[in-house]
């Protein structure tokens, strides 16, 4: 092993060590809010009766048809870095698959993002705001909650468009770390987007 390629292994461990902290960070961030969810559940102005609107189970099947898109962009990945000759025509149609399958995941994320929104609305629509005289304790909970979320996915959604335009600059070819630690992340969101949905549906 070459110095350069010690200091690459070196470098990758760095980069994956820092993204399994931001991860277990995030995660106690939620755990954290949940847990006051809970606490909060056994209130005697807690909200027995409020349902999700429809647009949150929508938001969910977006988000892990977009989990899906983003792994079989990767699989595409693969396939496309094993393709040795320019001259083979499979070296374009590998990265036309790679395009169309980033390009899904871009799309189902922002599906995800409009379906949030018109959620919001059906709850304001019932009369529920985050805060003031028509605010109550349980939607304020799922306001926060969705929130941040929100906020960690439109990270997400940045680095989706951060790979898409490095893998046609042609950066992955020979270090894929990039692209794997961002499809870590993306598959981290989509599942605690699903932990939080069936957590609300359940505790609300």
């Amino acid at each position: 092993m070459t110095i350069s390629d010690s200091i690459q292994v070196k470098t990758s461990k760095a980069k994956k060590m820092m993204l399994w902290f931001g991860l277990i960070s995030i995660t106690m961030t939620f755990a954290g809010l949940t847990s006051a969810f809970i606490v909060s559940s056994s209130r005697p102005d807690w909200l027995d009766s409020f349902v999700l609107p429809v647009w949150f189970t929508i938001s969910t099947v977006s988000i892990a048809l977009s989990s899906l898109f983003f792994q079989l962009a990767k699989y595409k990945l693969d396939q496309y870095v094993r393709v040795s000759l320019p001259e083979n025509i499979n070296i374009y149609i590998q990265r036309n698959n790679v395009n169309v399958f980033l390009g899904l995941t871009i799309i189902m994320a922002l599906i995800f993002v409009v379906a949030q929104f018109l959620g919001f609305e059906d709850i304001i629509s019932q009369g529920y705001y985050f805060t003031g005289p028509e605010s109550s304790i349980t939607t304020s909970y799922v306001y926060v909650l969705v929130f941040v979320h929100l906020a960690h996915l439109f990270a997400g959604i940045i680095v989706l468009t951060v790979v898409t335009t490095k893998f046609n600059r042609q950066k992955y070819e020979k270090n894929k770390l990039g692209f794997e630690m961002a499809l870590v992340f993306w598959h981290f969101l989509g599942a605690l987007w699903i932990y939080l949905f069936f957590f609300i549906k359940y505790f609300s």
